[in-house]
């Protein structure tokens, strides 16, 4: 069954928080009145959803999200506070907190809150949806996406005039609301600049996310010769060249070997300076699960560290599937 866990200092804002759950949702309901006492309990598998407090005696809330993340458990966070200051809602969401909810709560709100991210819907998902990527499926993805991202590397290392180090793909079958844990290997501290660009072609679709770290940015305005100093405006400029780079020649390289075309969208910014957990928190992808592929590029010499994270549609796999048969008839 699906647990709920509140943590809560106080006894009161436990059982009304408690009370404010849907009346009609089957979940068991576990309490903790500090931090550490909710890390014990997640520890133990109770709490698949954790409400959290922020100002607590013990642990806090931001030091229980820290640890959340450090120990790599899983749950699903929402911060239920009285502290509405911006600066708290940006802390807790680049922590990795789902969404902040004021106090007192409103249950109209919690269940807005919660059907957002389908989790009044997670059990039965869980049930129906809970089938792992087939290794042979993921073999061809990463060969085909080997073969596009070394070509994305041989473009860029051409235009930069540097040796790029190429990465082993990563191809998982997740759920959107997950990506924040695909991506727990970049420093939770690391602040980072984001771009996003859909793609579309016959039958598939997805998009692109094209992450470059904050501390990059200078290496790479040496690379380029860039004189002078590095403000927001030239780093997102950067960024924008090493997106159009990466994004369109692995599409491309992908496109060829599917034998299919993509057309793509104009890129958007997703976040400038901020936490990934925070950025992609703020931009929830409407799907309900994406085929992801995962690239780390590095630039031997320099510190650079750039992500591209592709996601395709659920549905898009029949087409792609389809269009790399000939690849896995030798399976």
């Amino acid at each position: 069954m699906f647990s709920v866990l509140v943590c809560d200092d106080s006894l009161v804002a436990r059982k009304q928080v408690a009370k404010c759950l849907p009346q009609d949702w089957e979940v068991a309901v576990h309490f903790a009145k500090h931090g550490q006492e909710a890390l014990t309990a997640l520890a133990e598998g109770k709490g698949d959803l954790l409400l959290l407090d922020l100002n607590m005696p013990v642990l806090d809330g931001y030091g229980t999200l820290e640890a959340i993340q450090k120990q790599g458990l899983k749950t699903k966070v929402i911060v239920v506070s009285g502290d509405i200051q911006p600066e708290a809602h940006d802390r807790v969401t680049s922590l990795g907190a789902l969404d902040f909810i004021r106090k007192p709560v409103d249950p109209k709100k919690l269940a807005e809150v919660l059907d957002k991210y389908n989790i009044l819907h997670a059990e039965e998902e869980d049930v129906v949806e809970a089938s792992p990527l087939d290794p042979d499926i993921r073999d061809c993805y990463q060969e085909i996406t080997n073969i596009a991202m070394g070509q994305a590397g041989d473009h860029l290392a051409r235009t930069m005039n540097v040796f790029v180090e190429l990465p082993i793909p990563n191809v998982n079958l997740i759920e959107v609301s997950e990506l924040h844990m695909m991506l727990s290997d970049i420093e939770c501290h690391e602040q980072v600049t984001a771009v996003c660009q859909g793609f579309l072609g016959p039958g598939v679709s997805g998009e692109a996310l094209c992450i470059l770290s904050d501390s990059s940015f200078d290496d790479v305005a040496k690379i380029l010769n860039v004189e002078g100093e590095v403000d927001d405006q030239l780093q997102l400029e950067l960024l924008m060249d090493a997106a159009s780079i990466l994004i369109g020649t692995c599409l491309t390289g992908l496109a060829n070997q599917m034998d299919i075309n993509f057309s793509q969208g104009h890129p958007i910014v997703l976040g400038q300076h901020r936490a990934i957990t925070e950025i992609i928190a703020m931009n929830q992808i409407k799907w309900k699960r994406t085929l992801a592929i995962e690239l780390s590029y590095g630039l031997e010499g320099y510190n650079v560290q750039c992500d591209l994270i592709l996601l395709f549609t659920e549905e898009s796999m029949k087409m792609m599937n389809s269009k790399l048969a000939h690849l896995l008839e030798d399976f």
